[in-house]
């Protein structure tokens, strides 16, 4: 057997591929060559190393002398302003407001007073993105499933005797303010057709825009004249019908008809024999159409002897499934209002009604 190669483990028939230790060099060399000689010195015409700086050279001015110091004072500034140049016609009086017919800007997240409006430092529910097919400003009701709705105590009314616009407060279940509503009547059909006048109501969202038109005409409020029922129209935008509620008849009970745009027949409403808030809320439920499965109610919420009793002030409660069409949350809105001023609303000496009679 053949012996391999001594310090690798190849047979003897493959030479290892690195060189032997021995020196690898030009052709004559056997090693090395040692160190150099020492350093020969410049070479000849070489000029060798500079001498030190001889100084300036002649006609050089040499360094500047020291810093001359602050320069004499400032004069000061120049007299008051001579006022404006003939000719000139003077500053622009103040910004004259917005024009007639103007809306003026949008504020948003600023609540504004009067018409419509609300308290100062009211929190304000931060708009939603709008999804697809969503009238402009239902958006906010896309992620809520319950509506609060307070109506605004007015002063001169409770002062006079005489009616004012109804305005309410629309908030979400945080108590963040989602829209304002204010009724649009004058002051003969306020006081002379009482909790039966027709109305146009105008919901406005937090960006000053009217975004809802609820239109309520004027009808009959006795259950004998069942063919001229109560009824409200809901517009979103204004001007497009988004549904419709109409009061159903009954010898009894209040009960109303939920439609969508197209009068087709979406849910029901259905109230107590006798309505009466006496220390306690009334619950309207909102049923299917075979009135079998309850979705959700509408509450007139109890407020306190006082407010009961020398106020028409309302609150009220809404609830309804949080996948509910947009658009049938704004039908609902609409029913309370309704409800509102069909049961709980009272004017001079009209008492608040117990009954469909």
């Amino acid at each position: 057997m053949d012996i391999p190669h001594t310090g690798t483990n190849l047979p003897t028939g493959y030479p290892p591929q690195f060189p032997p230790g021995a020196f690898q060099g030009p052709p004559g060399q056997t090693a090395y060559p040692g160190p150099q000689g020492t350093y020969p010195g410049p070479q000849p015409g070489y000029p060798g190393p500079q001498g030190t700086y001889p100084g300036p050279q002649p006609g050089y001015p040499g360094p500047q002398g020291t810093y001359p110091g602050p320069q004499p004072a400032y004069p000061g500034p120049h007299g008051a302003y001579p006022g404006p140049q003939p000719g000139y016609p003077g500053p622009h009086g103040a910004y004259p407001g917005p024009q007639p017919g103007s809306a003026g800007p949008a504020s948003a997240g600023v609540p504004f007073p009067n018409q419509p409006g609300g308290p100062a430092g009211a929190t304000l529910m931060p708009a939603p993105p709008p999804p697809l097919n969503c009238p402009p400003g239902l958006e906010y009701l896309t992620q809520i499933d319950q509506i609060l709705v307070h109506q605004r105590v007015e002063l001169l009314e409770v002062i006079t005797g005489f009616e004012t616009e109804n305005k309410y407060e629309i908030k979400n279940s945080l108590g963040q303010n989602i829209y304002f509503a204010a009724e649009d009547t004058d002051f003969c059909t306020r006081n002379c057709c009482g909790s039966a006048r027709p109305f146009t109501l105008r919901i406005f969202d937090n960006l000053r825009r009217e975004v809802i038109t609820m239109k309520r005409p004027l009808r009959c409020t006795s259950c004998c004249f069942p063919c001229c029922l109560q009824e409200v129209k809901i517009q979103a935008p204004p001007g497009v019908p988004v549904g419709y509620v109409f009061q159903t008849w009954h010898p009894c009970l209040p009960k109303f008809t939920i439609q969508n745009e197209r009068r087709e027949n979406v849910l029901k409403i259905s109230g107590p024999c006798i309505v009466c808030s006496c220390c306690t809320d009334v619950d309207f439920e909102i049923k299917s159409l075979d009135e079998e499965t309850v979705v959700g109610k509408i509450s007139k919420q109890w407020t306190g002897f006082v407010k009961e009793a020398f106020t028409d002030v309302d609150n009220f409660g809404i609830q309804f499934p949080l996948d509910l069409d947009v658009k049938m949350k704004a039908v609902m809105l609409g029913a309370c209002f309704l409800i509102d001023f069909m049961f709980f609303e009272r004017t001079g000496k009209e008492r608040e009604r117990t009954g469909v009679m």
